[in-house]
């Protein structure tokens, strides 16, 4: 129960790998205040589960991509829990195409969500944070940040802009004990990568090492260890977890 005494806020954790990493972390002694845009039946299922391992659980609803929802968000799980000790900035989105295809709409809306909003949810968490003297960040990438397949030109834009923040951030943070990382999922067996397996998984397993998907328990663990008290001498850093996609 390492996590024991910690809050932590997760980004889209209704579902995937976010749904994943909430438990992970309330298993291991975490109380959850859990993000999710819409869909309230799934989050509402995440809650009980968190709730049956005896740790506190709040549910925030709100998009990312609006610019006045991290702030309100991030008030709230003050207001409720009156610390916040982990941030996992997960909630996204694909718009894929191919960029002579995208529209405006198809572009702006993957940089909101997907760069834009964990920006500014470390922005209102980072005050708390620093006055604890204590905090760990971890955003969740993408293999596309440095292995983009076709069509993924504003996701991976937008990924490989928040592992450069991620790096920005860990410079401006480590005085105060704060560390900030993050995790490069590859195909990961989750609804958002349905689409991707179904239309191109001969080429993907042709690039992946060990010729598998991966579950979202593997992506929690991985951000389990980033985001703990253990975790004492790495930030800034991308910790690839892709099979060896990257590889090929």
């Amino acid at each position: 129960m390492e996590f024991a005494g910690q809050v932590a806020l997760v980004t889209g954790g209704s579902r995937g790998i976010g749904r994943a990493i909430a438990v992970k972390l309330a298993e291991e002694g975490c109380d959850i205040a859990l993000n999710y845009r819409s869909a309230i039946a799934e989050a509402e299922q995440v809650a009980e589960q968190i709730a049956k391992l005896g740790r506190k659980v709040e549910l925030f609803q709100g998009d990312i991509a609006d610019p006045e929802v991290p702030q309100t968000v991030v008030s709230g799980v003050r207001s409720s829990f009156g610390r916040i000790d982990v941030l996992v900035n997960n909630a996204g989105i694909t718009r894929d195409e191919l960029l002579v295809n995208q529209g405006l709409a198809d572009i702006e809306d993957v940089l909101r969500t997907n760069l834009v909003g964990p920006m500014l949810t470390v922005q209102a968490a980072a005050p708390a944070m620093l006055r604890q003297r204590y905090g760990r960040i971890v955003n969740l990438s993408s293999s596309a940040a440095s292995k983009p397949g076709r069509g993924q030109s504003n996701y991976a834009a937008a990924k490989g802009g928040l592992e450069s923040f991620t790096k920005a951030m860990a410079v401006e943070l480590a005085s105060r004990n704060i560390l900030v990382n993050a995790v490069a999922p590859g195909v990961i067996n989750t609804d958002m990568t349905d689409t991707i397996r179904a239309h191109g998984e001969d080429e993907i397993m042709s690039r992946l090492l060990l010729k598998k998907y991966a579950e979202p328990e593997t992506i929690a663990d991985a951000v389990a260890y980033l985001a703990s008290p253990r975790n004492t001498y790495t930030t800034g850093e991308v910790l690839h977890v892709d099979g060896g996609l990257k590889m090929a």
